[in-house]
């Protein structure tokens, strides 16, 4: 479980609270992020598990926090979401996922949007390509928001990789496109926190991703083709995840009924 601390741009304390969270089957992380020095503590989740949540939660409870909400990068293939199991055991939190996604939520996010935890907010980015409705967060820029900015890329952008382009409406040129103008547009200190890492990483920066990036370096034809050739297997949890993650991680016995 990661931890990090934050200044704003005058050097004074952002009162964000971090932490990274994995989930070793579908190899997830789990963010929370809360402004703890709201007297609320307003909180959020980033790609919660259906299988971590009693341990989120719990964490949540032991830092005294008060989640809001619970966000999804976009509609997982390879994991159930942790949050329609979340809103069921905390009243009042608000499931939120983008528009594009044509998935089931409170909030059906749209770029440009502002999600506001205290005083604290993440920015919505339209990054398809993996899936055509993903969409990165991003902590807001301001002079009393964290620094460096730190940018939640679903599995539109990972450490050294990217996510699949070849199914859910996934295209390798859209991918490519919406990394460079949506994610390599930032800040080269801006903190890449992916939703997956299959190699023990962490965490990464615009400015490494932009050198380093194993895929993402290369010009646009070259990237389609490395991405036409992977050859991988498929997704072993898809048809289970996907109906699931599209009405939010519950299988909803009343479609009118809201999660």
């Amino acid at each position: 479980m990661g931890s990090c601390f934050y200044t704003t741009s005058s050097g004074v304390s952002s009162g964000l609270l971090f932490r990274q969270m994995f989930e070793k089957e579908s190899s997830t992380y789990t963010y929370l992020l809360a402004d703890a020095s709201h007297p609320q503590k307003p909180a959020l989740l980033i790609d919660p598990v259906d299988k971590t949540v009693e341990r989120d939660l719990a964490l949540i409870k032991d830092l005294g926090l008060k989640l809001i909400y619970a966000l999804n990068t976009h509609v997982h293939a390879d994991h159930v979401t942790g949050t329609g199991l979340i809103k069921t055991k905390v009243p009042g939190v608000k499931s939120v996922i983008s528009r594009a996604s044509n998935g089931k939520a409170d909030w059906l996010v749209e770029p440009g949007d502002k999600i506001f935890f205290g005083d604290l907010f993440l920015e919505v980015r339209s990054t398809p390509g993996h899936t055509l409705g993903c969409v990165t967060y991003v902590t807001g820029n301001g002079p009393n928001q964290p620094q460096p900015r730190m940018a939640f890329t679903g599995d539109a952008l990972l450490i050294r990789g990217c996510g699949r382009t070849d199914f859910q409406g996934g295209s390798s040129v859209q991918l490519y496109k919406s990394v460079h103008s949506q994610i390599f547009t930032l800040p080269k200190d801006t903190l890449v926190c992916p939703a997956h890492d299959y190699k023990g990483f962490t965490v990464s920066t615009v400015g490494e991703e932009m050198q380093y990036n194993a895929r993402l370096t290369k010009d646009e034809e070259t990237f389609t083709k490395i991405m036409e050739n992977l050859n991988l297997a498929y997704p072993k949890m898809i048809d289970i995840a996907v109906p699931a993650n599209m009405v939010c991680g519950l299988q909803d016995p009343n479609p009118s009924a809201s999660i």
